[in-house]
Formats: C-alpha cells, structure tokens, sequence
C-alpha cells in the first residue's frame, strides 16, 4: 500500500471531494439505507466544513482518496443522549466520513479513524464521539472493531442516531 496522507482539505478540492459523498450517497441509495438523502450532506456542508478546518481527506498519492469533517467544537445533539457517554470530557467528533468507491474495502476507513484519533491525542483531546444510523451495518462493525463503545441514541432533527464514544491513551 503506498503511503497514505491525511490533512486538512483545501478549498479547491470541493469537487474531488463532493464525487466522493455522491459515491457514498450511491451506495446508501443501492442498499436502502436512510442516513444520507438529497438534502444531506450538500456542497454547501462540505463548503461550511472547509471554511470551519473540520474538512480533512486521506490521499494516495496526492489522489483525495477519503473525507471527513474532523470537529472539535462540540457537538449540539450530544447534549442529551438516551444512555450515557463513557466521559464528560471535551471530544473530537467525525462526521460526514466517506471513502472512495474504489478504495472500498481496503481499510480506509478505519485509517481515517486512526489518523483522527492521533490528530486528537497531538491537541490533549481524549475522547473521540460518533454517531451513525441504525441501518448503517458497515459502520457499526468498524467502530466496534476500532474500539468504539455504544452508549446510546442521539436526536437530529432528521432522526435518532446511535451513539459511539472511545477513550483514548494518552
């Protein structure tokens, strides 16, 4: 495998990055599964992500090979949680984390876990949320095998979402 990259996007990769998401969006669609539609995300959260420093890609050769919006701001709807976080302390979150359709299957995700979870540890940050739908199979079998924890439900204004959290090592 060639070495991989993981860094902030840039403003001129929105496209590179928005095929990436329409690929996603595909294969939810093919699968029946109802955590991404039309309305979510869009250009413009991948735009908002960007401007706000959470966008970040994963690439291969200088190809934009995943993305997700890498956020260290809170995250509203983790407030109230039908179960209970594994700490109270400050988090990162990802969002949004979509890898492309041709480097399915070869652990980009749980690469673009790791990479988070280093660029977490490098700002003092320890704990590291996510949520992702019910029917959203393949991403609950790699939080799990990533060392993620269930701890409940969280609300959108879209719908309930479930709830993951990891403690990291210092």
């Amino acid at each position: 495998m060639n070495a991989l990259l993981f860094r902030p996007a840039l403003p001129h990769e929105s496209s590179r990055i928005w095929e990436i998401i329409l690929q996603a969006k595909e294969q939810m669609r093919r699968e029946n599964k109802c955590q991404w539609d039309e309305h979510y995300p869009t250009p413009q959260h991948i735009a908002k992500d960007i401007e706000n420093g959470y966008a970040h890609v994963l690439c291969r050769n200088e190809k934009i090979i995943a993305y997700g919006a890498v956020v260290f701001d809170g995250e509203p709807a983790y407030q109230k949680i039908k179960g209970k976080w594994l700490s109270e302390n400050p988090f990162v979150v990802l969002h949004r984390l979509a890898v492309a359709e041709e480097e399915k299957r070869k652990g980009i995700a749980a690469v673009f876990l790791s990479e988070t979870e280093k660029k977490s540890i490098e700002k003092g940050i320890f704990s590291f949320r996510v949520d992702t739908n019910f029917d959203n199979i393949y991403m609950q079998k790699l939080l799990k095998k990533s060392g993620f924890s269930y701890c409940g439900e969280i609300t959108y204004p879209q719908g309930s979402r479930m709830a993951y959290e990891k403690k990291l090592s210092h």
